[in-house]
């Protein structure tokens, strides 16, 4: 590992003046489960690294405001979700979903902020968030700003972050009399990416569905409010009870959970074809290089990890850095990967409230 500066900054606004906007090498650092796989890797070596672990007593705390809305610090670490009793009181489905987003090492380690600001559509929180209608807090060197959360996400690990803000706190409002559920289909064990995350949640009026938000990740390039699904639910027919919410087949909302393997299927298919139609213009320079005749392996690997190689030793060890962190960290190096899914089978989970 290449040798980098260490900072630890002691107030916010310190943190943020120590990022610079045109250096990409320069990060913060929260919890740095993302962050630590990548560097492994070899596919990002840092120059150097913003520690925000001295600012966390005053950007980690989890409090709620004046008519239930919930505030939650961007140094929150994600086992304080879990646990916390004012969100357990009142947005009970945050601290269900927690249970199985990963596992509890990177529970223990991992901060709210930067699972958000990391821009990975296979995480269970954005979508989550999404549904209870969530804003988040940015600061800047020039100005602090909110936005809905989901209006963060601009595509495929892409934020519209600036590489000098840094995501401060995420507000939720009071839930009131709204109903919310998650669902996610897993190809492995429970507690692994999702494949595919639906989050829902509306409001009951006269014993119809109102206002419902229905909203999808990993099957997308980003978290996405599903506006057609939403509209189609409104009006329908609502469960007899809230524990009847996603067990029984009564209303639009419940059936389309229950059909999740189905829907995955179709997107699936959907999202092939559209990469494959985009493949010729964002394949990366490696992919475009496979296709040249008398290009040497070694070219490839150089352009897909940025290692000079210079024997097959580094040939190997190149090969194995960028495999390992294709399986670890389940990027989509250079192109989605969608062949084997259909024959893996699926678990489905469900957090309610």
């Amino acid at each position: 590992m290449i040798p980098f500066e260490m900072v630890e900054p002691a107030s916010l606004k310190e943190a943020v003046s120590l990022l610079d906007p045109e250096e990409p090498t320069i990060r913060p650092v929260a919890g740095g489960t993302a962050l630590m796989l990548m560097m492994k890797a070899g596919v990002f070596q840092p120059t150097r690294l913003v520690c925000l672990h001295k600012i966390e007593p005053e950007h980690g705390r989890i409090t709620v405001a004046d008519g239930g809305a919930l505030r939650i610090g961007a140094m929150a670490t994600l086992r304080q979700v879990e646990h916390d009793a004012n969100v357990a009181k009142h947005q009970p489905v945050l601290a269900r979903t927690m249970r199985t987003l990963s596992n509890v090492r990177v529970r223990n380690v991992a901060r709210v902020g930067g699972a958000l600001a990391h821009g990975d559509p296979h995480m269970d929180l954005p979508p989550v968030l999404t549904a209870l209608g969530a804003r988040i807090a940015i600061s800047g060197p020039k100005q602090n700003r909110e936005m809905p959360l989901e209006e963060l996400y601009s595509g495929y690990y892409e934020t519209v972050l600036e590489k000098n803000e840094l995501i401060t706190a995420v507000t939720v409002p009071a839930l009131g009399d709204r109903k919310a559920a998650y669902m996610k289909v897993t190809s492995r064990t429970a507690d692994d990416w999702p494949s595919l995350g639906v989050a829902v949640s509306f409001a009951l009026k006269d014993g119809a569905i109102r206002d419902p938000i229905v909203v999808v990740s990993a099957a997308t390039e980003k978290v996405t409010r599903m506006r057609t699904a939403a509209r189609t639910s409104a009006g329908l027919p609502a469960p007899r009870s809230a524990r009847g919410f996603g067990r029984e087949r009564v209303g639009g909302i419940s059936a389309a959970l229950a059909r999740l393997p189905i829907l995955w299927s179709k997107l699936e298919a959907r999202e092939l074809k559209a990469r494959r139609h985009r493949a010729a213009d964002e394949r990366p320079v490696a992919k475009r290089l496979r296709r040249l005749p008398g290009v040497h392996r070694h070219d490839r690997l150089r352009a897909f990890t940025g290692i000079e190689i210079e024997s097959e030793r580094h040939a190997f060890d190149a090969s194995r850095r960028l495999r390992n962190f294709q399986r670890e960290w389940r990027t989509r190096i250079p192109v989605p990967d969608f062949d084997s899914v259909n024959a893996v089978p699926v678990r489905t989970l469900t957090a309610r409230q």
